[in-house]
């Protein structure tokens, strides 16, 4: 079979995920995703580690020749890069970042460009099913204490104390919250939340007079192309997703974990029947 046209094979690293992702069938959103996550394994395919944390999103990612992934030793820098990674990040963020790798050089070896595939060997990570136990009183405390952002606190706060999954919670909009009375109205619950006192004060505050658009925004704009539901009226702003919520609570809070991993956004929530805390859904496009 004849592979689809696609330009003379590019030399470096980058330029083929240019590539890959200009002739991708994905969302603007899962596009953004798709480029952090094949920038981060730049590093490992030229026997360095990446920065972690907030660095990992702003660091320039080396010169890497596109032909390193035909070379033999290859894949065993990249499992390598797996175990590092998942010292910093959880099993999901580690497979979707493998999938996403596997679809790019899939596409590089349809077209010729590499003719081995470094990845094949590299399996997803198993996702610990056991039980979760939920943050402590103490640990509450110590969370809500940290010195963090208007929006982190708010959004914290309604976890901890709404009984609302992170994903519903992200998925609210602004007209979903009466702050006055402290309730808030998920998308697909019948009925409302009660909240707290301080909660309801919180997001009175995020909200600062806006009525329309997402109610946890990003830092920045939306990409162009995003869907109109998910970006501000007001402000341009993007939704949060739950990948860039769940980055900034674990590193919050890595340092009020005596493991050094953080904790994850679901031990915030009531626990079910025997205690257990329920596993979060999987989400397809999460940034």
């Amino acid at each position: 079979m004849t592979p689809p046209a696609a330009g003379v094979a590019p030399v470096e690293y980058a330029v083929a995920v240019d590539r890959y992702l200009a002739e991708a069938d994905l969302r603007p959103e899962s596009r953004r995703v798709y480029r952090i996550s094949l920038a981060g394994w730049a590093w490992p395919l030229v026997g360095k580690l990446p920065p972690t944390g907030r660095g990992r999103r702003q660091a320039s990612p080396p010169i890497v020749p596109l032909a390193i992934l035909d070379r033999a030793g290859t894949e065993l820098l990249l499992a390598d890069a797996v175990t590092y990674r998942m010292r910093h990040a959880e099993a999901r963020t580690v497979n979707r970042e493998l999938s996403s790798l596997r679809s790019a050089v899939s596409w590089w070896l349809r077209h010729q460009w590499i003719t081995a595939d470094p990845t094949v060997k590299l399996r997803q990570l198993a996702i610990e099913r056991a039980r979760v136990a939920p943050l402590t009183q103490a640990q509450r405390a110590a969370l809500f204490g940290l010195p963090t952002g208007l929006r982190e606190q708010a959004f914290w706060h309604l976890l901890a104390d709404g009984g609302i999954a992170a994903e519903a919670a992200l998925a609210l909009d602004a007209d979903a919250i009466d702050a006055e009375h402290r309730r808030v109205r998920p998308r697909a619950a019948h009925g409302v939340i009660a909240v707290s006192a301080e909660t309801g004060e919180l997001l009175s505050w995020l909200l600062a007079g806006r009525r329309h658009g997402p109610l946890f925004l990003t830092d920045r704009r939306a990409p162009a192309g995003a869907r109109r539901d998910d970006v501000c009226p007001l402000t341009g702003r993007g939704r949060m997703s739950y990948r860039r919520a769940a980055e900034i609570f674990t590193e919050h809070t890595r340092p009020l974990d005596p493991a050094g991993r953080g904790w994850t956004l679901h031990q915030l929530r009531r626990p079910g029947p025997g205690g257990q805390i329920p596993e979060p859904a999987a989400i397809s496009n999460a940034v």
